[in-house]
C-alpha cells in the first residue's frame, strides 16, 4: 500500500503564543527545536523551561534527520491511507509526525528518514513538518 502524497486538505496549524518562531522556521524549510542553555539537552515539544532542569531554553535548528521509532499505518476503510510515526531526531528528541512519499509496506522501525514539509489549507499558512525515507 502506498500514499505518495498526502491529501491536499491538511489543516493549518494553530499557532499558540510562544510557537511563532517554530512556524516561521517551517516557512523557511527548517525544523526548530528547543535546547536548554543550562544542561544542553534538546526537547520537543517546545517549552519555555527545560523539562530536565527547569533552565532557560533557546531555539536551535535541527538537522532534519532521524530514524523511525514507532509507526502505525491507518488504512482500514480509508481511501487515503497515511502513516503516523514517532521519529527520533539526530538531536535525541522524539516527535510525532507522518511518514510520506513512500510505499508504506516497505517501512521499518529503525529506518532512516529525513524532513520534508507539506503545505496546509488556507491563505498564508505555514507548512507542517513530516518525514520520508532516505
Amino acid at each position: 500500500m502506498s500514499n505518495p502524497y498526502l491529501p491536499n486538505n491538511l489543516p493549518a496549524p494553530v499557532i499558540e503564543p510562544g510557537d511563532e518562531h517554530y512556524w516561521e522556521q517551517a516557512r523557511a524549510g527548517k525544523l526548530a527545536i528547543k535546547a536548554c542553555k543550562e544542561c544542553n539537552k534538546y526537547h520537543h515539544y517546545p517549552r519555555a523551561l527545560c523539562p530536565f532542569c527547569f533552565g532557560e531554553t533557546e531555539w536551535k535548528e535541527s538537522t532534519g534527520k532521524g530514524t523511525i521509532y514507532s509507526l502505525s499505518i491507518m488504512s482500514r476503510g480509508n481511501p487515503n491511507p497515511y502513516c503516523i510515526a514517532y521519529v527520533t531526531l539526530e538531536e535525541g528528541v522524539t516527535m510525532m509526525t507522518q511518514i510520506v512519499d513512500c510505499d508504506f509496506d516497505d517501512l521499518k522501525i529503525g529506518q532512516a528518514v529525513e524532513l520534508v514539509f507539506k503545505p496546509t489549507v488556507g491563505e498564508d499558512t505555514p507548512p507542517v513538518p513530516v518525514f520520508k525515507p532516505v
